[in-house]
């Protein structure tokens, strides 16, 4: 256990799991003093995905012009900052080796602490960046690109997993149905604009639930559906509404997600509902979520856009934890593409 004494805990964290740079420095896990994101949307938006090659040079060019900027923002020296944190995984391996190394070099240059942080436990925290009442224990949702997971947060460094996709995430479901209809990418925020002029009951889509009561996820035959639903209209010549197509696509993967962490806040006895992730940012989803904790009693939260999607603030609040719990990394701490939530860092 570290000897984390009363005094203010300024960290500096880094965030380049994919295609965003970001840096943020964050006081006592709560406060965000500066949070700065640059975004390769653009640059990525003609693929229709993220270019991984692409996206580590792009961090390279960004990685320190966004520190400076970060402790600029911030009004602080590096000298002053207590704790260094970084992302280690999951994500791309090229794009968290660069975060890595800066934080690394940094850290070795300061003699600051090294903190490694899990991705997922990143959005987790991003919830305490703008709810202070909010402790464990609570589910949590976290759903985006790459990531759904229901999460039981049991204290701040204890997590369970009780569900998870089995094949696509919600993000990437959307992001691909998003390409189908072309509207472009990311495909999230595109079809919930769509969404908000059409029926959500237009279209008949699947809704996958387990029969052995699991409450783990699979999109992969709401996405076919939508695709053979496409097909089907083209080659009888009939026009489709792209909005119903959009609305009901929502409804369906927002029931799914709604229905399983709704049946997980019960199953733990919790009375507390977070969401996280990209797709966090979705508004049926936060309307059909608030709406479905309030029929249970329980209270719902949930970050803004900017919290939603990658940042470093996130990093810097699980940091703080994670330090204050004596979770110091050493300089030898690798890259895990594929790391699972609960893992120890090095």
């Amino acid at each position: 256990m570290v000897d984390v004494n009363t005094e203010d805990i300024l960290i500096l964290a880094l965030e380049t799991s994919c295609d965003e740079t970001s840096a943020a420095v964050v006081e006592n896990g709560r406060r965000v003093r500066s949070n700065i994101i640059s975004s390769q949307i653009d640059i990525h938006k003609k693929f229709g995905g993220v270019v991984p090659e692409i996206a580590s040079r792009k961090h390279v060019e960004l990685i320190l012009p966004v520190v400076g900027q970060a402790l600029e923002e911030a009004s602080v020296t590096l000298d002053q900052i207590d704790v260094i944190a970084v992302t280690y995984g999951p994500g791309l391996a090229g794009a968290l080796l660069v975060g890595l190394s800066a934080a690394k070099a940094l850290a070795f240059a300061t003699g600051k602490p090294l903190v490694g942080v899990h991705h997922i436990e990143g959005h987790i925290a991003a919830n305490y960046l703008e709810h202070e009442k909010l402790e464990p224990p609570f589910i949590c949702l976290v759903v985006s690109g790459g990531h759904s997971h229901i999460v039981y947060v049991a204290d701040y460094n204890d997590f369970e997993i009780m569900g998870q996709t089995r094949d696509d995430a919600a993000g990437e479901a959307f992001d691909k149905t998003a390409r189908a209809l072309g509207l472009g990418y990311p495909g999230g925020p595109l079809i919930d604009v769509q969404a908000g002029t059409g029926n959500s009951f237009a279209v008949d889509f699947p809704r996958v639930y387990f029969s052995d009561g699991s409450l783990d996820f699979s999109f992969s035959g709401l996405k076919t559906a939508v695709l053979n639903y496409l097909n089907s209209n083209a080659q009888k010549g009939t026009e489709i509404s792209i909005p119903d197509v959009c609305a009901s696509f929502q409804q369906a993967v927002v029931d799914v997600l709604v229905h399983n962490t709704i049946r997980a806040a019960e199953q733990k006895g919790v009375k507390q509902i977070a969401l996280a992730g990209g797709v966090a940012a979705n508004s049926q989803l936060r309307s059909s979520m608030k709406k479905a904790a309030a029929e249970i009693g329980a209270e719902m939260f949930y970050p803004r856009p900017v919290f939603c999607t990658d940042n470093a603030a996130m990093i810097g609040a699980a940091a703080y934890y994670g330090y204050k719990a004596g979770k110091i990394s050493g300089l030898d701490l690798n890259a895990i593409p594929g790391l699972k939530l609960g893992s120890a860092c090095g």
